[in-house]
C-alpha cells in the first residue's frame, strides 16, 4: 500500500505499519484485503489522497466491509429480519 500513495515515503514506514498492524490484528484478512483494495483505488472518501490512510481510516473502512460482509451472508443464509427482507 504504501507504494501508492506518493507522499508515503517522507514518513516513517516502520512505525506507520506498527500502528497498522496494531489496529488490524483482531479483523478478518479478507476485510483488511477488501479495505486495502478500496484505498488504493481511491474508492473510499478520505481526506488527501496522497498520503496513506491513517490507522483509524483503515478501521474505519474496515467495520464497514465487515459490515456490508455480515449483511450479505445474513442476507445468503435468509436470516435477515422481515422488515429488511421486505425492501429486498
Amino acid at each position: 500500500m504504501f507504494s501508492c500513495f506518493p507522499q508515503s515515503a517522507l514518513t516513517d514506514v516502520d512505525m506507520q505499519m506498527r500502528g497498522y498492524l496494531s489496529a488490524v490484528q483482531d479483523a478478518e484478512l479478507t476485510d483488511v484485503q477488501s479495505a486495502i483494495q478500496r484505498f488504493m483505488r481511491g474508492e473510499v472518501k478520505t481526506g488527501n489522497a496522497q498520503f496513506c490512510p491513517s490507522s483509524a481510516q483503515l478501521c474505519i473502512e474496515l467495520r464497514e466491509r465487515r459490515a456490508i460482509r455480515e449483511l450479505l451472508a445474513r442476507r445468503a443464509a435468509g436470516t435477515l429480519g422481515p422488515a429488511a427482507n421486505k425492501r429486498s
